[in-house]
């Protein structure tokens, strides 16, 4: 069995591409899977099949149903914002404790080859009105597959999340950097050379958005 948490160097770098792609990897070489989506903000409760938990359970082969969703992502939000702000909205006081809590006994209770946590935003982005995703992943203390971006700026925050990760003696499985979708975005190979180079002993994959075969390296 094997327990990772996705994170990201930044918002919007491709978390859930990431941790998609490597659930169908898993299961295309016949491992069971599972994954759990603690917090979502920015869903809507009448059309969440292209929402991250709604994307994450498609991956897992699962059923878009609602009880499906409850039981990987039930915690969500409504407004485009991070799940502290978003909750509050709600009148719903968020806490590390309920998001590690949650977390906990999921990974207890699963008895997958390859199973993901997936956080929302980036390393410090805040999870809950008394922690960010960085406390969530001290609590939990899985190694964590960290995705970076290749848009102008993505080297310095993967290099930054993974010195932060690093200062918090967490593990580092990995780091895969996805490719953006902007046009004028750097070259891609270069980006992840650039990483590579000041990145330390961590294993870089790059991953195209046209090709998923680098996922196979992960599970």
């Amino acid at each position: 069995m094997r327990q990772l948490f996705v994170t990201g160097a930044h918002t919007d770098v491709g978390k859930t591409y990431v941790a998609c792609a490597m659930l169908r990897a898993a299961r295309a070489k016949g491992l069971s899977v599972a994954a759990l989506k603690p917090a979502v903000s920015g869903i809507d409760e009448a059309d969440w099949a292209q929402s991250d938990p709604g994307r994450l359970l498609a991956a897992m082969g699962r059923p878009l149903t609602l009880a499906e969703l409850d039981a990987i992502a039930p915690l969500r939000f409504t407004a485009p914002l991070s799940p502290p702000m978003a909750a509050r909205l709600e009148e719903v006081d968020l806490r590390i404790s309920t998001l590690t809590e949650f977390c906990r006994a999921g990974l207890a209770a699963s008895a997958a080859d390859l199973m993901l946590v997936e956080g929302a935003g980036g390393v410090m982005s805040p999870m809950a009105e008394d922690g960010t995703g960085l406390d969530l992943m001290v609590s939990l203390g899985l190694p964590s597959v960290v995705v970076g971006g290749s848009y102008l700026g993505a080297i310095s925050h993967t290099l930054t999340a993974i010195e932060t990760l690093r200062a918090r003696g967490l593990p580092i499985a990995a780091v895969v950097i996805s490719q953006s979708g902007e046009p004028d975005a750097p070259d891609f190979a270069q980006t992840v050379d650039s990483v590579a180079a000041f990145a330390g002993e961590v294993k870089i994959i790059a991953a195209a958005r046209d090709d998923e075969a680098w996922a196979s390296e992960l599970v």
